[in-house]
């Protein structure tokens, strides 16, 4: 069974940067999609970046352009360096996996970290 575990996360004013780091441990195939979605209070869990190794990544609209997903695969651990931060950057960050080509709706997902909380202060 794999595991997730994010960190990184903290308190930071806006314009400012954080990088989050998720290791997975157990088995993550080389074929995975690994993904950041992110969760404010009182709102849906949204997209934030997709990875498919070798093959492509995508950004959610809302932070195209600031952040950036990156995967080292023999440390089996997915990145995700956020630059020029907003309020509305603020959330408990998620990464997720899963087998095959990536999917923009997280219930497609069936392996979660814990989640890392961002709070970016303006």
């Amino acid at each position: 069974q794999a595991q997730l575990a994010e960190s990184g996360g903290g308190s930071v004013q806006a314009g400012g940067s954080l990088r989050l780091s998720c290791a997975a441990s157990g088995y993550i195939a080389s074929k995975y999609c690994l993904a950041w979605f992110r969760q404010a209070p009182g709102k849906e869990r949204e997209e934030v970046a997709l990875t498919y190794p070798g093959r492509y990544s995508l950004y959610g609209d809302s932070v195209k352009g600031r952040f950036t997903v990156s995967r080292d695969v023999a440390e089996n651990t997915l990145f995700l360096q956020m630059a020029s931060l907003k309020p509305e950057d603020t959330a408990m960050y998620y990464c997720a996996a899963r087998g095959g080509h990536c999917s923009h709706s997280s219930s497609d997902y069936n392996t979660w970290g814990q989640g890392t909380q961002v709070t970016v202060s303006s």
